[in-house]
């Protein structure tokens, strides 16, 4: 027996693990009772205490050194064991103690960050967040930055490799693109979205959703849809992937495109290849990706003409009545209205990357203590209004707005960022490769594509870096120039632009 493969049983465990606390995540944000909360934060404790447990013993320290000092093992197997001794390595550098006491303060502060959104009440969340920020902080020196900056410990986590000196200046280059864009589309007429300002049933959009997933390739058989506060997508293994969204009768795009987001994180969940599951090779290689993945479905697919040339006459009729009159290009022009708006979620294509520019910012300043807690609400509001040239009255609509820092992900936004660049890169790839895919798209058929995103990028799991990936993907490192070509070609005709 090869020694990699007395490693395997390992593996298989933690993977377990990871998919029972996953089923646990996905139970607190669905269907649990409000007061089941505490508990909740208990029991994710202790398993991440196991899971800490059976990670830094040393016996598979040695078990691990073992393998890659047997030149038998090569290849996909090789990297599966330098996979499985980085986890091991961060496991190593963070004491039990604090891995249990950051779960169960996740828990309770995510709780308490649902509470807080919907009765606008900060003050009642701060508490929690201050003692999350604390103990992800000290976890971010447990884990040892690559550089002189604390965040880079964090930041590594989702995206390996990278620093936040490196995106600096990729996120300048694509703030500067983006303002003269967002200012020339400011002095256009507005898209009328008169029609979608009337109630929209929540069982026909439960149901359009469904229908959209399916179409989309998502199995059914192996994965699920519900509704959550913030929608989201979980793993409970590779043959069981959850998906949720969030309706609103008075806003069905929210809940479309919500669904589509999550779906394409949900066909990445699907397409890792079966000879990875439950090993170090069947995840992600980096947020980044995953994101990509999920931002090319809703923004380059979901949002295009062809899609609702499919789409449209669908959707009237599980809403009957509602959208009577309303042509094809009325309503593409409604569902890429560009206009500053103050839910990262539910902002345009055009200033979405400035809500990340700014959690960017403000998030290095939480860890750092340049910014306390206390001062996020006011300091969120003067950050809006100088980059989007609005802000929020209350906090709902301001710094209560995503769950990633209640749940302790610092570190976790610039990802999007990097999908929606990742996104513009495949996107232009395929349409090189495949000149029908708009034909395609309008007939509703995405076989297509999906099946090129398993060659290139799905099924390689965790085999490489993501850099390397996406380089044999698309032929190049990340760049910001396809992005933008994509924003101008698109917009600049929409708004009767020349951007």
């Amino acid at each position: 027996m090869a020694k990699h493969e007395a490693l395997l049983p390992h593996m298989q465990e933690i993977a377990d693990l990871d998919a029972v606390l996953g089923l646990l995540s996905w139970d607190e944000e669905t269907y649990a009772p409000a007061g089941a909360r505490a508990g909740r934060g208990l029991q994710t404790a202790t398993l991440e205490g196991l899971k800490h447990q059976r990670l830094t013993r040393p016996e598979l320290g040695d078990l691990i050194e073992a393998a890659l000092a047997d030149p038998s093992v090569t290849g996909t197997d090789r990297v599966m064991v330098e996979r499985f001794r980085r986890t091991r390595s961060l496991a190593t550098r963070v004491p039990e103690a604090l891995v249990k006491a950051l779960a169960e303060a996740r828990s309770l502060a995510m709780a308490a960050w649902g509470k807080a959104k919907n009765s606008d009440d900060f003050k009642a969340f701060g508490p929690h967040l201050e003692r999350v920020v604390s103990l992800t902080r000290q976890r971010a020196e447990a884990l040892g930055s690559p550089t002189d900056e604390l965040y880079d410990a964090l930041l590594d986590e989702y995206e390996p490799g990278t620093t936040a000196a490196t995106l600096r200046p990729v996120f300048a280059e694509l703030r500067g693109a983006l303002v003269p864009i967002v200012e020339a589309i400011a002095g256009a007429p507005r898209p009328d979205t008169s029609f979608l300002e009337q109630r929209f049933s929540s069982e026909a959009q439960w149901q359009f959703t469904l229908r959209l997933l399916e179409d989309l390739g998502f199995d059914m058989q192996h994965g699920r849809q519900d509704r959550s506060a913030h929608p989201f997508t979980g793993s409970v293994g590779q043959k069981d992937v959850r998906v949720t969204t969030r309706i609103d009768e008075e806003n069905p795009i929210s809940a479309i495109f919500s669904t589509i987001h999550e779906c394409g994180h949900g066909l990445y969940e699907q397409g890792f290849a079966p000879e990875h599951h439950r090993t170090p090779l069947g995840v992600a290689p980096s947020m980044g990706i995953h994101e990509g993945q999920s931002r090319l479905w809703e923004n380059q697919v979901g949002r295009s003409r062809a899609f609702w040339q499919r789409y449209l006459p669908m959707m009237k009729t599980y809403f009957p009545g509602t959208l009577d009159g309303v042509d094809l290009d009325t309503f593409y022009r409604a569902v890429n209205v560009v206009e500053p708006s103050l839910i990262r979620t539910e902002a345009d294509e055009v200033t979405y990357n400035l809500h990340i520019l700014l959690r960017f910012e403000l998030e290095q300043a939480l860890l750092t203590g340049d910014l306390q807690v206390d001062d996020l609400p006011g300091v969120w509001r003067e950050r809006m209004q100088r980059d989007l040239g609005i802000q929020s009255e209350g906090d709902t609509e301001g710094c209560l707005q995503d769950i990633h820092w209640a749940w302790g992900a610092i570190g976790y936004f610039p990802t999007y960022t990097l999908g929606n660049l990742y996104a513009a890169q495949i996107m232009a790839t395929f349409e090189a490769a495949d000149p029908n895919v708009w034909a395609d798209v309008a007939a509703g058929r995405f076989a297509p594509l999906l099946a090129w995103l398993r060659e290139k990028i799905h099924r390689r799991g965790y085999t490489a870096w993501a850099g390397d990936i996406m380089a044999d993907a698309v032929g190049a490192p990340l760049q910001v120039a396809p992005l933008v070509r994509y924003l101008k070609g698109k917009f600049g005709p929409l708004y009767g632009l020349s951007l």
